[in-house]
């Protein structure tokens, strides 16, 4: 006599495989190969994925995604950096490494691509020779000065510090935020850079941008009831070589603190039901700010 046919469900995915187990937002039957833990219970793959779909992305205290958490915006940031820092040893030989210009000699020198990018308000790089500057129209300067440096030791300092609160900022803020806060930063202090020294005074390096990054972590830390102990000595230091070095650009480095607050203070302190709108527009209105500071600068160069 033949035996009578199993009536076990099986696997709808395996149809080879009883089991007893079902999804619990289907209820369809699934084997061990399929199963997915949920907070009750098991499910399928389908219901899983609908629920990834589905499922709104967790979000920092700021609004961010959490995607921050890699660091994947801090590494690129490094990345330009240190890029731009090779193709100008490339152009402009050994001496743009180090050991030929400022911080008593253990800077690099000039080279053109930090002559193309640096701030430079008005002038000639040579006795005669044609004019460049923002107030000749190279408005590019404000932007691209802030991933040049001068020499390996200059990019080191400022990487360093950029690796330190990058992270931190990154993972608080999501990468969007952070992005927008270090080129904002990074253009407030160019722009002071602009507005307060001398036409003919050229300035360039990460440290702007990073200025802007200690006064965010702080404003940040504040925000979130967190301890500020260990921020403050670290930008005190940091002041006190920007007032006691020579050929270091006091003006970009407060500029860049005093912008980096500004953005942070925006993004940090947003009201939570209009938090994207307030930060997006409220960051608008300070780059806005910083064009238009410029260009009053630009017409009194030119007067």
């Amino acid at each position: 006599m033949s035996e009578a046919p199993s009536t076990a469900p099986v696997c709808y995915r395996h149809p080879s495989r009883e089991t007893y187990i079902r999804c619990t937002r289907c209820d369809r039957p699934i084997c061990p190969d399929c199963m997915h833990e949920a907070s009750v219970g098991h499910q399928c793959p389908e219901c899983v994925a609908e629920g990834k779909r589905t499922q709104r992305p967790a979000r920092t205290a700021f609004g961010g995604s959490r995607a921050g958490h890699a660091g994947y915006a801090t590494r690129t940031l490094i990345g330009i950096n240190v890029a731009v820092m090779i193709l100008s040893a490339i152009v402009g030989g050994a001496r743009a490494i180090g050991g030929s210009g400022g911080w008593f000699g253990l800077l690099g020198a000039q080279t053109a691509v930090t002559r193309w990018g640096e701030v430079l308000g008005y002038a000639s790089y040579t006795i005669g020779g044609e004019v460049h500057g923002i107030a000749a129209g190279e408005w590019w300067r404000l932007f691209t000065a802030m991933f040049l440096h001068y020499g390996v030791l200059h990019l080191l300092l400022n990487m360093w510090v950029l690796w330190q609160l990058g992270r931190y900022l990154e993972s608080r803020l999501g990468p969007l935020r952070f992005i927008g806060l270090y080129v904002l930063a990074g253009l407030g202090g160019n722009v002071a850079a602009y507005v307060f020294t001398a036409p003919n005074q050229p300035a360039a390096g990460a440290s702007t941008a990073v200025f802007g990054l200690f006064a965010a972590a702080i404003i940040v830390n504040r925000r979130l009831k967190l301890d500020i102990s260990a921020l403050i000595p670290l930008l005190v230091i940091n002041l006190l070589f920007t007032f006691t070095v020579p050929n270091i650009s006091v003006a970009g480095h407060l500029g860049g603190l005093v912008a980096g607050a500004i953005v942070a203070f925006i993004i940090a302190y947003a009201p939570a039901k209009r938090r994207t709108f307030v930060q997006a527009a409220g960051s608008g209105a300070f780059f806005l700010l910083l064009l238009i500071a410029a260009a009053v600068r630009t017409a009194a160069i030119l007067a």
